[in-house]
């Protein structure tokens, strides 16, 4: 029997980023249903111990920039580690990627996700800005000008909202996290344990 995965992203990390490629795939090759969860990371860090990047310890900070190079290298995405537009407003980026999910389905949802982050952590690009994000959404294949009056709406700040709180409630503390039944698998570096999870059906 084919599973679902609960898939919670933040649109500005690049751990999502460096995993969004496997997800997708594993999910093609297994026959899984995926639905992005485009959540507020703040809250859930400070609903659940958690600490941003900023206020993490330098030893913290330090290690991570030993490690994205480490997974940059080892996947060959070739992610800037410093981007200039990092971090970037997730909010209209978020909202829309939360309209497509909830009017069009997972798979546009998905799509402009995964662009979102490409632009940043690759291509130097700031979401935030209307008009990049507008070039990004017309590069899915989909009408840019509909999908921002779309992710303009308010309805959809209010859907991220509550989404977050299911999230936390779930027991999500960390992006990204895949979740399929009660087993969460946070960090891409846990997909292989996802894809086991996945053949196993």
């Amino acid at each position: 029997m084919a599973l679902h995965v609960d898939y919670y992203a933040s649109l500005n990390s690049p751990w999502t980023h460096l995993g969004a490629a496997r997800i997708e795939a594993m999910c093609a090759q297994h026959g899984a249903s995926l639905r992005i969860w485009p959540v507020d990371f703040g809250t859930i860090f400070a609903g659940s111990g958690g600490l941003p990047l900023p206020k993490r310890s330098p030893q913290r900070q330090a290690y991570r920039m030993q490690e994205l190079p480490r997974w940059r290298d080892f996947l060959g995405i070739p992610i800037n580690l410093q981007p200039k537009h990092f971090p970037t407003s997730e909010a209209l980026s978020s909202a829309c990627c939360i309209a497509l999910r909830e009017t069009m389905g997972d798979a546009p949802a998905i799509r402009l996700a995964h662009r979102v982050l490409k632009a940043i952590w690759e291509e130097e690009l700031n979401p935030a800005d209307e008009a990049v994000l507008a070039r990004l959404i017309g590069e899915c294949g989909l009408d840019a000008a509909q999908v921002m009056a779309l992710g303009a709406e308010p309805r959809w700040t209010e859907r991220k909202a509550a989404d977050t709180q299911a999230a936390l409630a779930r027991g999500v503390f960390g992006a990204p996290s895949y979740v399929i039944g009660e087993e969460i698998f946070w960090g891409q570096d846990r997909l292989d344990f996802v894809q086991r999870r996945l053949a196993r059906g």
